[in-house]
């Protein structure tokens, strides 16, 4: 889940510095992947000797999503190196930028989507204005949009770019616009969403949201960045909010932007695209090992006009060098997720063509370590400091506990991982049960009997506190979208369709684990074998618990309607399961994170229950 502004600013250090490039004439064998070497960087010192070369560095970030503090676990570091954290990012940017100023180049901090959304409480409960408050004092020049920057809907991005603050009733849904008396205006940056269109124009200044590009000057040279979240968006975000706008596809907008920049005179191009590719072997983050995704084929099929992709969506980091339609090289790049690293692009601009001299560029990934004595920014550390007083309250709220399985010392922790054939987690089964069990979403007397939910939008494990209890701070960083949980009627043939939505449909071209939707109220059997493709993966009947005992015991019947609860998102068609849409008398409950916490209290303490609802067989 890219964004953009007026100053100049440089980019982090601390870590090993691997240069990547491609000579003119290389082999074109292996267009999306070369292996890191110092081609780029031998052109660049010979061609820097020339003094009318401008010189201009981006320092480049991706998917933050609202991580002020350092990311616990493996979330938290790059290989071994503990790695993240907002005020260390400040002090690292700040050192990579007057070593860009040192050798006489012009540095601007650029960042590719999802700044936003899905954030820890320390941001997310206040509508993530703390993190928009952080990127101006990181000095962010320009982004562009990502999915989770629509996670609250475009109106609220609109205010993120705008500033203002909600009337929200001081933390009414567990979150807390301008609190204490804090003032929010809004990014000193602009957010770019170039693919990103107004369903209706009519009264808009301009057919998009958000403006397509931004041109800064740097040397005398017109630098131009495009800003774009990936096509697919609609699918991964609640359709309510971004029900006011299109997404449209990515190379056949930039490339439509090409002509217009020529005509300004824009010769030096870089999009800054939310969509990318996945490493083999993500721990050589700074070479391009075996890379694939969506993100190859756009930045591959881009205008030759256009000289560099930054991208994300993927939180991987890579160096790539692809070639475009004419063959010439192009820097792709991504530094991996949570302000763990930063990726610093070294440019020329040569002042006769006006134009990136792209042999000449090459890239390399920084770790933002933050090992004990590492320098920090006491300005980032100040705002960290204000929200964390402001949410404690808030965070520190007790509303279980995890009650001991065994002999021994109790479990911390409610697992989000899935069984290793593809079935249920722990915490997957919590989550379904608390929305089938919200009274919220009771309709005329009628409770839900199935709930379904989707294994992407649980974040974290839910873990105790050292003193054995489970906080609403907790509680939110598994749950932290603000999703409602909708209930409706579905047919037993709309619901074996769903679930065979798993594995065909859209989510056919990748049968892994993430799609497989944790359920309450049913049990069933998928084939591994015979999933993509077949439209039908069950075996056997799918199994209801018709008398809410909790263990399922009726087929499911094909002409029989069922109400089935799952968050607005997925009700919305989310995660490219359309058959939702379909469901009738649907009535909007409370919020998912309300569930979660009501079902802790009522069962308090609460047992984690068997991995028993889904099983696959090889």
């Amino acid at each position: 889940m890219g964004t953009l502004r007026r100053p100049l600013v440089a980019l982090a250090a601390g870590a090993v510095a691997v240069t990547i490039g491609l000579a003119p004439g290389a082999d074109s064998a292996a267009p999306h992947e070369r292996a890191s070497g110092t081609t780029g960087a031998k052109e660049y010192r010979q061609l820097a000797k020339k003094t009318d070369y401008v010189k201009l560095d981006l320092l480049a970030i991706n998917d933050f999503h609202g991580n002020l503090e350092p990311p616990t676990g493996s979330s938290g570091r790059i290989n071994n190196t503990n790695a993240g954290g907002a005020s260390f990012l400040g002090s690292l940017l700040n050192k990579e930028r007057k070593k860009s100023r040192a050798a006489g180049a012009t540095p601007l901090t650029v960042a590719a989507g999802d700044l936003i959304g899905a954030s820890p409480l320390l941001s997310g409960a206040f509508h993530d204005e703390p993190t928009i408050k952080a990127m101006n004092l990181l000095h962010l020049d320009v982004t562009s949009v990502g999915n989770h920057e629509f996670d609250e809907g475009v109106n609220e991005l609109l205010r993120m770019q705008k500033g203002g603050c909600l009337p929200d009733g001081t933390g009414a849904n567990g979150q807390d616009s301008c609190p204490g008396g804090q003032d929010f205006k809004g990014a000193d940056f602009k957010y770019l969403g170039a693919n990103v269109f107004w369903k209706n124009a009519a009264g808009h200044s301009r057919p998009t949201p958000f403006k397509p590009y931004q041109i800064f000057k740097v040397g005398g040279q017109k630098v131009a960045f495009i800003g774009m979240t990936l096509e697919g968006t609609p699918s991964i975000v609640s359709a309510a909010g971004i029900a006011s706008v299109d997404f449209r596809d990515e190379v056949d907008t930039a490339n439509a932007l090409v002509p217009k920049l020529k005509k300004k005179h824009v010769k030096s191009i870089v999009v800054l695209l939310h969509e990318g590719v996945t490493p083999t072997d993500a721990t050589a983050y700074n070479s391009c090992s075996g890379v694939s995704g969506a993100g190859l084929a756009i930045a591959q099929n881009l205008s030759p006009a256009i000289d560099a992709v930054v991208s994300g969506h993927t939180h991987q980091p890579y160096k790539c060098v692809v070639k475009d339609p004419k063959g010439k090289p192009r820097l792709f790049t991504s530094a991996s997720s949570f302000g763990r690293m930063v990726t610093k692009l070294h440019f020329l601009i040569d002042p006769k063509t006006h134009d990136i001299v792209r042999p000449a560029a090459f890239a390399e990934n920084i770790i933002n370590a933050n090992a004990a004595g590492q320098k920090q920014s006491k300005k980032l550390n100040t705002l960290i400091s204000t929200y964390k007083t402001l949410v404690a309250p808030i965070e520190n709220k007790v509303i279980g506990h995890i009650n001991p399985t065994g002999p021994g010392t109790p479990p911390t922790t409610v697992s989000k991982t899935q069984e290793a054939n593809g079935s249920d987690s722990p915490l997957g089964n919590l989550i379904a049960d608390a929305q089938k069990a919200d009274p919220t979403v009771v309709q005329g007397g009628k409770a839900p009997v199935i709930a379904l939910m989707n294994p992407g939008g649980i974040r974290a494990d839910l873990v105790e506190n050292a003193a054995g209890d489970v906080t609403y701070g907790a509680a939110f960083n598994v749950q932290p979208f603000n999703n409602f949980v909708v209930s409706m009627d579905l047919t037993g043939a709309q619901i074996r369709s769903i679930l065979n939505e798993q594995w065909n449909g859209g989510n056919e071209s990748t049968v892994t684990f993430n799609k497989i939707l944790q359920v309450s109220g049913i049990s069933y059997t998928w084939d591994a074998s015979d999933a993509a493709g077949t439209g039908n993966a069950i075996v056997g009947d799918v199994l209801v618990d018709t008398n809410g005992d909790g263990t399922p015991d009726a087929p499911l019947a094909n002409d029989t309607t069922y109400r089935v609860v799952a968050n607005n998102f997925l009700s919305d068609g989310g995660d490219n399961f359309p058959t939702f849409k379909a469901g009738t008398n649907k009535l909007i409950g409370g919020l998912d994170i309300d569930s979660l916490v009501k079902y802790l209290q009522a069962h308090d303490p609460y047992t984690v229950t068997p991995t028993d609802r889904i099983s696959s067989q090889p």
